[in-house]
């Protein structure tokens, strides 16, 4: 086994049969952990996995269903001695403007990266619950999650994947905030990577001279490393990591406030239609409709 900082935990990565998943799996089977992989089919990871000197189990199975996730922890917990760390990765797209998206295109997305990412979350910190009311203190217990930079900032052709990224990091932030006591830290990721997911978007061939600034590479070692104990003071962060760079979003903050009136005996009058065109109809008479200060400087960073 390998002496690296993750030895002698164990780790459960989603849709790690192929691309960023199997990329982060490997990361932290590199550092010494045991993976447990789920995906729908198996792949040769387990083998990659083995070959590094960690254990490796594959459970097959749609994360959105209650059984896969709660036959995930069992193989954890019960084949490989526990559970440490869960990195929520599978997802799937069905991209489509929102005047031609079907119930089915927004109820698969939504299904397979929101219900899916609580459903193991959910399995993962109610065992993690029981074991530190058990030992009387907090446990080793870190959660990943996958959200994106389209739940940040939204996405034209993606409202269901948008929407669904979107609850992941407020997922993520409530993880972090519920669970601490139990010894939780959850944090996500928005990754720019180049796998079959996204080849529609960054396409599907790397450059052939240099570093792919897209390669999953770039992404599995921040997830390797929150997933350590040097990440034990952070938790509901999320980041965005390509190409070399990682980026920390800050927390929503007020921009801007705007008050009906001088308050009097403790209360202001009531706005009406004139005065709130006075007050946010000027603010906003220089923004370009359905764009935003904040995505613009996310998309502009390189």
């Amino acid at each position: 086994m390998s002496d690296g900082v993750l030895a002698g935990r164990v780790a459960v990565v989603t849709g790690a049969g192929a691309g960023l998943g199997r990329a982060e799996a490997v990361a932290l089977a590199k550092q010494g952990a045991d993976i447990v992989v789920n995906d729908l089919a198996p792949s040769d990871v387990i083998d990659e996995i083995e070959a590094l000197g960690s254990k490796a189990l594959f459970v097959a199975g749609d994360i959105a269903e209650r059984a896969t996730a709660d036959a995930i922890v069992a193989a954890a917990t019960e084949h490989l001695g526990g559970l440490h760390i869960v990195v929520n990765n599978a997802g799937l797209t069905r991209d489509r403007m929102l005047f031609n998206m079907s119930d089915d295109e927004w109820d698969a997305v939504i299904r397979v990266h929101l219900r899916g990412h609580f459903l193991l979350s959910r399995n993962a910190a109610s065992y993690w619950r029981e074991q530190s009311k058990a030992a009387g203190a907090p446990v080793y217990a870190r959660i990943i999650n996958t959200s994106s930079e389209a739940g940040l900032t939204g996405s034209e052709g993606q409202a269901n994947y948008s929407a669904a990224k979107a609850g992941i990091s407020a997922l993520t932030l409530a993880t972090a905030r519920g669970c601490a006591r139990f010894g939780v830290r959850a944090n996500a990721i928005c990754p720019r990577a180049r796998t079959a997911m996204t080849a529609g978007v960054f396409g599907e061939v790397a450059p052939e001279q240099g570093i792919d600034p897209l390669s999953v590479e770039h992404v599995a070692p921040l997830v390797a490393y929150l997933a350590s104990p040097g990440a034990d003071n952070i938790s509901g962060q999320v980041f965005v990591v390509y190409g070399g760079m990682v980026v920390l979003m800050s927390a929503p903050a007020v921009e801007a406030r705007f008050d009906s009136g001088p308050a009097e005996g403790g209360q202001r009058p009531l706005w009406t239609v004139d005065s709130l065109s006075d007050s946010l109809g000027g603010y906003f008479s220089d923004r370009e409709p359905g764009r935003t200060f904040a995505s613009t400087d996310i998309l502009s960073l390189a």
